[in-house]
């Protein structure tokens, strides 16, 4: 039974070293983790080796007392301080993070000094050690690490989705399992370091994967951030950029596929004589106006000050049908700052330019849209350079 027992032993420590060099590899997580994780990794080996040496020792004549309580003090305090880092690898309150301090340093000293007096263990003269009178301090200490150990998993586990802490709580189960193996049944079973081991190990997969999902999430969120215009919340230049790129990829285009360009009329009067919150009050309706006419046919990309480009696919509404709409959304608008919003718009058919680069269709909806707006100002015979003078 020793023969297997150092068998197992041998391979836990073969694994913790292997897992100290996935850890050492790992490229995501910061220098500070990396040496928590692997520090829990060698307390747990030398826990093991401790464990190992009390009973390879125990019986031992041939060998001085000194070894053997050598090994039962090293085991009686690593073991505790192993379930320890185990834990210390979650992220624990203060108040928890203390007490297991104040536990695992008086475990300690209580370690040593009791060696000198047999209270924790005794040997006799075949060398054989047995529990000493105050046995059941340690029992406590024990006791007492295991249930920190549950809170802690509970406590980290509410950081995580209700997946994630399914299988934080299945590791949970397997360390539980493993030591209440070791204590209950045969003294020749001995599983908590194989199951510390198996345990370590699955938390630095779910420490990884958690690790992984933050990162995507941030990068989800960074590409949300420069996808999206700040000011009007329609998707940016950047997101144009990309989407002039996707399109120019596609061989053939859609053939319903339109491009709208549109401007806003009047924005300097705005700014001039009311500022820049009125110009950005009109330049947000248009942005609002836009998404209502266009939703789920088309995006809104706001591509300049006042200026936004609309790309859609139309399989129910013709061009002009959605630019009067859009005109007649524009001029029901009324404002906090402003009470009239006024656009021009143009639109023209990536139909109409095969094999021609979609920028060449912006530009003509571009051609359109301007036409639009000269075509504005002369029936109005507003001066689009020049605010008018305040009212007296």
């Amino acid at each position: 039974m020793f023969a297997y027992y150092t068998v197992i032993t041998v391979l836990t420590w073969m694994s913790l070293g292997v897992l100290c060099i996935l850890v050492q590899e790992n490229g995501r997580i910061s220098r500070e983790t990396k040496s928590l994780f692997i520090l829990t990794n060698l307390l747990i080996a030398a826990s093991a080796l401790a464990e190992w040496l009390g009973v390879f020792l125990d019986g031992r004549t041939d060998l001085p007392r000194w070894p053997l309580m050598a090994a039962k003090c090293c085991d009686y305090i690593l073991t505790p301080i192993a379930g320890g880092t185990l834990l210390s690898q979650m992220k624990l309150r203060p108040r928890l993070r203390n007490m297991l301090f104040v536990l695992l340093a008086a475990n300690t000293v209580f370690q040593i000094v009791s060696c000198f007096f047999g209270w924790m263990f005794t040997i006799d003269s075949a060398q054989h050690y047995s529990h000493g009178p105050l046995y059941f301090i340690y029992v406590y200490v024990y006791v007492s690490i295991v249930l920190l150990v549950i809170i802690g998993f509970v406590s980290y586990g509410k950081s995580f989705s209700k997946q994630n802490r399914t299988s934080l709580y299945a590791i949970l189960l397997l360390i539980l399992g493993g030591v209440a193996m070791q204590e209950l049944m045969d003294r020749d079973i001995r599983t908590a370091y194989i199951t510390l081991t198996l345990s370590a190990a699955l938390l630095f997969i779910h420490y990884t994967e958690f690790s992984q999902q933050a990162s995507d999430e941030h990068i989800r969120e960074q590409q949300i951030l420069i996808t999206t215009d700040a000011l009007t919340g329609v998707y940016s230049r950047f997101a144009y950029t990309q989407a002039l790129e996707q399109y120019g990829a596609m061989d053939p285009r859609p053939e319903d596929l339109a491009v709208f360009a549109v401007d806003l009329n009047n924005l300097k009067p705005a700014n001039d004589l009311k500022g820049h919150a009125a110009g950005d009050e009109l330049i947000c309706a248009a942005a609002r106006c836009i998404e209502k006419v266009f939703e789920g046919i088309g995006k809104c990309y706001r591509t300049g000050g006042d200026e936004f480009v609309v790309i859609a696919r139309l399989t129910h509404s013709t061009p002009d049908e959605l630019l009067a709409r859009l005109k007649a959304e524009a001029a029901a608008w009324r404002g906090k700052l402003v009470d009239e919003l006024s656009i021009s718009a143009g639109y023209a058919y990536a139909a109409d330019f095969s094999g021609k680069p979609l920028e060449e269709v912006v530009r003509e909806a571009d051609l359109v849209m301007y036409a639009d707006k000269s075509e504005y100002y002369r029936r109005t015979g507003k001066d689009r350079r020049r605010a008018p003078a305040p009212e007296q």
